[in-house]
């Protein structure tokens, strides 16, 4: 069963965080298909660093949810071809900045496999990760690298916002014969929301509209979309109406919608946590440019990274992350407020 947020019967909802909808997803998988198994690094009596998995080797055991070396590069390997021989492996990498070490099976094995054997092979693997700056852990476990992989076809990624999201997309992920990267932000293993008791999905390339507006729309992936949705509070103090929608998928990506909205409000503002050269940031900017010019009434502005390391100090750290206060400043800017 599919679900948008505005078609749940609040009655049959609960508030659990990020890490339960994650948590819960996987469980009913892994119960549902026996061919599902997760496999990485500290996974299984650990339950990962962020503690998401706990749990699961206690009910699924260690043949299900499987502790590896430390070769990002080698269990991903394992993943691909237990994939191609019709498991549906969720392979752990501990952070995102560690997917480089996997880069060789991700982007030039499964994402291709199946159109370099005419369609005879599929490698339904998900890959899951992190994303996300502001846990001061430094420049080599605070990068958003999803641009990297939306640029790659053959590949999917999903980037949920909310526990909501995150549930619905896992299911959909696992379930998908496409080899699919999950970035989970980090910092938002807290976050609580409401999730439906019943079954549901979320399919692929379908963006949400997080809260209606007319005046200007801030698309917003990821924890930005909590960032964008707390600007467009501020920005509603002043009389300002901000859509704010959340493309859920970077790729398959729903230009319909965030065209849509860029039409109806006639100024955007994009937000992302990766870099901003080169980055999502700059795609969905494009997208909306090319499909709504005569509609714009000003520049769609941008807002990413900061294009350095992430720091370690804390004071740093903050100034390389978008926050709420840049894009009402923006938004202000962009309407002539």
């Amino acid at each position: 069963m599919f679900m948008q947020n505005n078609q749940v019967n609040d009655e049959n909802m609960r508030e659990i965080s990020f890490a339960e909808a994650i948590r819960e997803a996987l469980a009913e998988e892994m119960r549902r298909d026996p061919t599902v198994y997760i496999m990485g690094e500290d996974v299984a009596e650990a339950g990962t660093p962020f503690k998401v998995l706990l749990g699961l080797v206690d009910e699924f055991g260690t043949e299900r949810v499987v502790d590896t070396p430390i070769s990002e590069a080698g269990f991903s390997a394992i993943g691909v071809g237990s994939a191609m021989t019709g498991m549906r492996p969720v392979i752990d990498i501990m952070f995102g900045d560690f997917l480089p070490l996997a880069m060789e099976q991700i982007v030039n094995r499964a994402a291709k496999i199946h159109y370099m054997s005419g369609g005879k092979l599929r490698v339904p693997i998900v890959f899951r990760t992190t994303l996300g700056a502001g846990r001061r852990s430094a420049a080599q476990h605070s990068q958003s690298l999803h641009a990297w992989f939306s640029h790659i076809p053959g590949l999917k990624v999903a980037i949920p916002s909310t526990p909501y999201d995150a549930k619905g997309l896992w299911k959909t992920a696992i379930r998908d014969d496409s080899p699919v990267i999950f970035f989970e932000d980090k910092m938002m293993y807290s976050l609580k929301g409401l999730v439906p008791d019943e079954e549901y999905t979320i399919p692929f390339g379908l963006a949400d509209i997080k809260r209606s507006g007319k005046d200007i729309t801030l698309v917003a992936t990821s924890s930005m979309v909590q960032v964008a949705l707390d600007a467009a509070k501020k920005l509603e103090e002043i009389g300002l109406s901000a859509e704010v929608v959340d493309p859920r998928t970077t790729w398959p990506l729903d230009k319909k919608t965030l065209i849509a909205s860029a039409k109806k409000t006639g100024r955007v503002i994009v937000i992302d946590e990766g870099y901003e050269q080169y980055g999502v940031t700059a795609e969905l900017a494009a997208v909306i440019a090319e499909g709504a010019f005569y509609y714009l009434d000003a520049p769609v502005r941008r807002f990413g990274a900061m294009d350095v390391p992430v720091p370690f100090s804390p004071v740093l750290e903050d100034q390389t992350i978008p926050s709420a206060e840049q894009i009402v400043e923006a938004a202000k800017d962009l309407c002539a407020v």
